[in-house]
């Protein structure tokens, strides 16, 4: 695939338009619910509360993250439900969507720590940014995770 242009959009909840809200769910659970094999419930009331980072290539939704405010899932302000659509994958839209996800966390809370809870096979990934493991190994929804911090 030649690699495409990404459009980058940023909204509030109450911003996405009913389109961008349905490809977000549906791209959370073809993600984290069909291709991870896991029964869990991604619609946890906390989008409600979140901003909302879109990659698009036209109407297909590339990557995707939620940028969660501090007291919410954590203390600090987070980032989560990192995600690239199967399709895209290999053409460095994650690593994007993680730098961007900094940067706008960082514009729209401040410059502060942002704790994370990742998979623990995506550990290597989240070290490249900067996050340090900050617990122990834990399951979550039965996949191994950890907590990471990122101190600016």
């Amino acid at each position: 695939m030649a690699t495409p242009i990404l459009s980058w959009t940023y909204k509030s909840f109450e911003e996405l338009s009913k389109t961008e809200l349905y490809a977000i769910l549906r791209l959370r659970s073809e993600v984290f619910v069909v291709e991870q094999h896991c029964n869990y419930q991604d619609v946890d009331g906390k989008d409600l509360k979140c901003h909302h980072l879109m990659a698009w290539d036209g109407d297909n939704l590339v990557a995707y993250t939620r940028i969660v405010p501090p007291q919410v899932s954590f203390a600090e302000a987070s980032i989560g439900r990192v995600l690239t659509n199967a399709k895209y994958r290999g053409i460095g839209a994650g690593i994007t969507l993680m730098e961007k996800s900094i940067e706008k966390l960082h514009e729209t809370y401040g410059t502060r720590p942002i704790r994370i809870g990742a998979q623990l096979y995506l550990k290597r990934f989240y070290e490249g940014f900067g996050f340090v493991k900050s617990s122990n190994e834990y399951l979550e929804d039965e996949i191994p995770h950890i907590e990471m911090l990122l101190t600016p």
